[in-house]
């Protein structure tokens, strides 16, 4: 809590997406190998994933033509038949390694005459016609018959077969590979975060723990971290390769065929238009997710470290008012980002499910008029997931990244915050064994930041050493503000503090914290026990020196 009668400020919180995207870029430099072989690894993984339904294509194709009778056969036997008769002689003829002798060939000939006349040429008759005039042939000669029946081609169906397995398995992989490298980078990034939390609130100077609350720090080091290593180690190399796998898709399918590209696309078109306003409406509620989550943190660890206080004044009603208000803020702004970033999933799946019907007709109609094959129908099916899936993937990332962003701002401000000056050229020094305790203060003037009136105001006074000096006077009247000046814990705007002879301001503060022992207003012990918090950050202490001090304030017993 704010003590001292000062007026605890607002900080004003940038909400510049691009500053803080960018801010990020810069601080996960060290990562740049590990992001960029994830990034690599994605990109390979998705070109893998949009090459399989052309292979996909060619195996229907392959099963399809399979199970057709191979009319096509037909006319190299009625050509060589036709040929035999002009010559006045027959002669054998193979084809796909079955010989079809010249009786197999005249006996075709009657039985085709008598369905069809003179004319034995199926080539210009449409596929169902070609299928009905051969169902009405019941007795074909063996050897006919056996080069004209269905005839699936096993072998260049188990290689198609292969081949799409290897895809998806080297793409499995390089995503496994990617997956480790970017969960490698947002725990190494994050504990790198949080060492730079831990080294920064040693350097940052009491003003500004006056202004901000504990639990909005400690918000900062937990959540706000956890938040962006969470969308790092999901969203990230995921938005590439759905980048590089919604581009891919396009162009594979323009490659395919244009008409049912088209349709593709222009079923699918609704999503970016939803998926841009959504981004642009919920960016605001994420920042203000992260913000609200942090005071609320704030007032929580208030209550229980006043909780005492919170009782003996009868404030239960009043904390639980204020606790209410934070707990309501953090949930308009929690459900209005997560219900704008819900819309993206069941507005892709519907997407992605008109996509799949309209591929339906538009393919159906097109495969009756013979411009392509049923396989091109399977493959653009697995297209429309390939193209509507990276959408919603983007969609997600985005929302992801946008909730990064918000984090990524508090926590790089704090790390930004102003910190105490530099004393390393400072090279006075107090030996704390030779030092006498004459403690003077000099005309000292200082004013609390934020505060428009001065807390000390041309104070003076001469201690010498031996005394013992009590500072008595009503709450907010400085008491503890001098110490803490004499302490250097605020630099004093006006006059001087000497000690010995020198000004606080030519001695570093390890040195003036290593001359005094302060014991607090306010009692705290750390984990551990007793002896451990008697000990605290002291080394080479006997143990008959330790029994010494403990008797001597009476904690002996």
């Amino acid at each position: 809590m704010a003590r001292h009668g000062n007026v605890r400020g607002k900080i004003e919180k940038p909400k510049d997406l691009k500053s803080s995207i960018k801010r990020l870029t810069k601080e996960l430099k060290d990562f740049k190998f590990l992001i960029g072989l994830s990034i690599v690894l994605a990109i390979l993984g998705s070109i893998l994933t949009i090459i399989t339904p052309n292979k996909l294509s060619d195996m229907v194709d392959e099963i399809s033509l399979g199970i057709k009778p191979r009319v096509e056969n037909i006319e190299p036997i009625a050509k060589n038949i036709q040929k035999g008769m002009k010559n006045r002689g027959l002669v054998p003829i193979t084809i796909d390694g079955v010989e079809i002798s010249v009786e197999d060939q005249m006996e075709f000939a009657k039985i085709m005459q008598k369905n069809q006349g003179k004319n034995m040429d199926m080539k210009n008759l449409s596929k169902e016609d070609q299928l009905k005039e051969l169902k009405k042939l019941e007795s074909f000669p063996k050897s006919i018959k056996k080069v004209i029946e269905p005839k699936i081609d096993l072998e260049k169906i188990k290689n198609i077969a292969i081949v799409i397995a290897l895809l998806y398995f080297i793409s499995s992989f390089f995503t496994f590979i990617q997956s480790i490298s970017m969960t490698e980078v947002a725990n190494r990034f994050a504990k790198k975060l949080r060492n730079s939390i831990s080294e920064k609130i040693n350097r940052l100077p009491l003003t500004f723990f006056d202004k901000n609350s504990v639990g909005d720090i400690l918000s900062r080091v937990t959540n706000d971290i956890d938040t962006i290593a969470q969308s790092m180690n999901q969203s990230l190399a995921s938005l590439f390769s759905s980048i590089v796998q919604f581009l891919g898709t396009i162009i594979m399918m323009f490659y395919t065929n244009w008409q049912m590209a088209v349709t593709a696309i222009v079923s699918s078109t609704f999503g970016f238009i939803f998926m841009f306003l959504i981004i642009g409406k919920s960016q605001k509620y994420f920042s203000m997710r992260q913000k609200s989550l942090g005071k609320l943190n704030g007032h929580i660890e208030e209550v229980y470290s006043g909780l005492n206080i919170v009782k003996s004044y009868n404030a239960k009603n009043y904390v639980l008012d204020k606790f209410d208000k934070a707990n309501y803020d953090v949930y308009k702004a929690s459900q209005m980002s997560q219900f704008l970033s819900g819309l993206m999933m069941p507005l892709m799946i519907f997407i992605g499910n008109l996509g799949y019907v309209a591929i339906c007709i538009v393919g159906a109609v097109l495969t009756i008029k013979g411009k392509i094959t049923f396989g091109v129908i399977v493959a653009f099916m697995s297209y429309v997931r390939l193209f509507t899936s990276p959408l919603s993937q983007i969609g997600q990332a985005m929302t992801s990244i946008q909730s990064t962003a918000a984090s990524s701002e508090r926590v790089f401000e704090f790390l930004d915050e102003k910190e105490m000056e530099d004393e390393k050229e400072k090279k006075e020094y107090l030996d704390p064994q030779k030092a006498f305790g004459n403690i003077e203060f000099k005309k000292v003037e200082f004013t609390y930041d934020g505060n428009k009136k001065p807390t000390i105001t041309n104070f003076s006074a001469d201690i010498k050493k031996g005394q013992k000096v009590a500072i008595v006077g009503p709450t907010g009247a400085g008491k503890t503000t001098m110490v803490n000046l004499l302490m250097k814990f605020y630099q004093i705007n006006k006059g001087d503090i000497i000690i010995d002879g020198k000004s606080i301001n030519d001695l570093k503060r390890e040195n003036i914290h290593d001359l005094f022992t302060m014991v607090l207003q306010d009692t705290w012990l750390f984990k551990g026990t007793i002896r451990e918090n008697i000990l605290f950050n002291r080394k080479d202490i006997s143990e008959k020196r330790l029994n010494h001090v403990i008797k001597s304030v009476s904690l002996d017993h």
